[in-house]
């Protein structure tokens, strides 16, 4: 790769997009493939709690004003934003969590959207692979905030309403200017009904089972990616991790 791999995860609100993306990041660093940034891009942050990291603070919890008048002397914005973003990073072994988060009080997502755009730029390049668990819906798309990613997962359940929410999401990413052959969906909670009832089987890279280790990890509030290694959803996102790092070393 000539640079970071930016896999964006996307899809309708509850169809498990955080609990793959942490499996999937779990996977890839124990295919050797790290460092690896995870971004959680949802301002309702749990993706660290996936991973079982801690968080303190988030891009949406700065405070604007922050970044004019509080520049320490000789130091120039963009040296103060990395720095600040430095703070922000939850560093853990083999990987480094970058949480969008809430932004205080009533404003508006322009200003943790900007320093969401500027931290990909500034801190992506140090990373092979940059996974993005994304809010329900588009906007950090159409908005520009990530960028065009190398891979686009769209993560759906096998439900009517699903695949054709997930179809809405393929046909805009389209007009974002996202090529086709980059987009791909993944389905998750797979039940015995073979996958080409519900979907265009070319278009699905992976296929995640119903796994009742994930529920009880959830239930007792653990992180996701304590579930057992020979458990069916973690076996199939380690084969998902193995489709992504040959597609994004071709």
């Amino acid at each position: 790769m000539k640079g970071p791999c930016r896999i964006a995860l996307s899809g309708k609100g509850g169809t498990g997009k955080t609990t793959i993306s942490a499996l999937l990041i779990q996977a890839l660093i124990g295919m050797g493939e790290s460092p690896v940034l995870a971004v959680d891009a949802d301002p309702n942050a749990n993706l660290n709690e996936a991973l079982g990291l801690p968080l303190h603070e988030t891009l949406g919890s700065m405070r604007e004003d922050a970044f004019t008048k509080s520049i320490p002397p000789g130091m120039s914005r963009t040296g103060y934003i990395e720095y600040r973003f430095q703070q922000v990073l939850v560093e853990s072994e083999g990987i480094d969590l970058l949480a969008m988060g809430r932004p205080e009080g009533t404003g508006c997502y322009c200003f943790a959207n900007r320093l969401l755009s500027e931290a990909m730029d500034l801190l992506s390049r140090h990373y092979r692979f940059v996974v993005m668990d994304m809010e329900a819906g588009m906007e950090h798309f159409s908005r520009g905030t990530i960028g065009i990613p190398d891979l686009l997962l769209v993560i759906t359940d096998p439900g009517a309403r699903g695949v054709r929410t997930a179809g809405r999401i393929h046909d805009l990413a389209i007009t974002l200017g996202i090529p086709d052959e980059r987009i791909y969906l993944v389905m998750n909670r797979a039940g015995e009904c073979g996958v080409e009832q519900v979907a265009d089987p070319k278009r699905i890279l992976a296929s995640i089972p119903d796994d009742p280790e994930v529920e009880r990890a959830d239930l007792d509030a653990r992180p996701i990616i304590s579930i057992p290694e020979g458990s069916a959803a973690r076996r199939a996102v380690g084969n998902l991790a193995e489709r992504v790092r040959s597609l994004c070393t071709r």
